[in-house]
């Protein structure tokens, strides 16, 4: 199995080695603002922050190339990942992308996808031959083509968090779920030259705009599990007939100028949990933690998991 230096190395091979910089998701805003959890979440779990008092969090909203300065308009997944401050002063964070499916089961076949991605030649042949060793791709790929398109803004995205997690509530009773954040603006995506007119950093410059007039909302949706849904595959989607809940509401209200400057490291990890909310077995999930590790020392001099 590939380890998460391996994993790291292969991205930086790609997309290249830019001090400073996440081996993806380079390009990013962060965003201050808070969240409130409905009653029917704090049915399912019981998670200090779906209770229903307002917690503070601070998202960072992105484009996923590890490439710096890719332009705004170029076709891309784009990510929200959302850091909730807890009432005893931990921490939990939802990292969620517009790509609803993940392209592989592995950690392994996950670099083998991103070195078949890479445009040129021996793309060619190495697409091909990445689907016929990976079938299970075929559907996400299919899947996640439309979100590619550039998007009329972030704030009218919708973020998947691809993987499930537990939920156990007061009464020791477990659900997994899958989240969605759905977004209050329904605008409908950009052809690449309408994108293209407005200019290589629309979606930043858009973004900042918006929270200069008001906040900008996104409801928190459950996907609940059945039995038999495969609960720790993320290429594998639940049947729409799903139950879904509405979480909860994300509220950004301004541009957060203070983190990641200096020695500040700020990290997104889905792996860090709190008490009512468990990892499932996800090979893909349980191996993101230790390649963070790797991204976050190389991006920071700091052999350290920052909060």
């Amino acid at each position: 199995m590939i380890t998460p230096k391996q994993a790291v190395d292969a991205l930086n091979e790609r997309f290249g080695l830019h001090p400073g910089h996440r081996a993806l998701h380079a390009t990013g805003t962060l965003c201050g603002g808070s969240f409130s959890a409905s009653a029917e979440a704090a049915g399912l779990t019981r998670a200090a922050h779906m209770q229903g008092e307002p917690v503070v969090v601070t998202a960072r909203l992105s484009n996923g190339s590890g490439t710096p300065g890719l332009p705004d308009y170029a076709p891309d997944v784009r990510g929200m990942a959302v850091k909730f401050y807890l009432p005893d002063g931990s921490r939990t964070d939802i990292v969620a992308q517009t790509a609803p499916r993940f392209p592989t089961r592995t950690p392994d076949g996950f670099i083998e996808f991103v070195r078949a991605m890479e445009r040129g030649p021996s793309q060619l042949w190495r697409l091909p031959v990445f689907l016929a060793k990976h079938p299970e791709a075929l559907g996400g790929l299919r899947a996640n083509a439309v979100t590619l398109k550039p998007p009329a803004s972030y704030a009218s995205c919708v973020f998947y968090a691809i993987h499930a997690f537990r939920w156990i509530d007061a009464a020791g009773a477990e659900r997994h779920v899958r989240y969605r954040w759905l977004p209050e603006a329904d605008e409908p995506s950009l052809s690449t030259d309408a994108a293209r007119a407005r200019g290589r950093d629309y979606l930043q410059v858009d973004l900042r705009s918006r929270l200069e007039g008001e906040p900008v909302r996104f409801v928190l949706e459950l996907q609940l599990s059945e039995d038999g849904d495969p609960v720790d595959d993320p290429t594998a989607g639940w049947r729409d007939d799903r139950e879904t809940v509405a979480a909860g509401t994300l509220e950004l209200t301004e541009l957060d100028t203070e983190r990641e400057t200096g020695d500040d490291v700020l990290v997104f990890d889905p792996t860090r949990v709190t008490d009512g909310i468990e990892l499932s077995d996800d090979p893909i999930l349980r191996f993101r933690r230790d390649a963070y590790s790797v991204s976050i020392e190389r991006r920071s001099g700091v052999a350290r998991e920052g909060p």
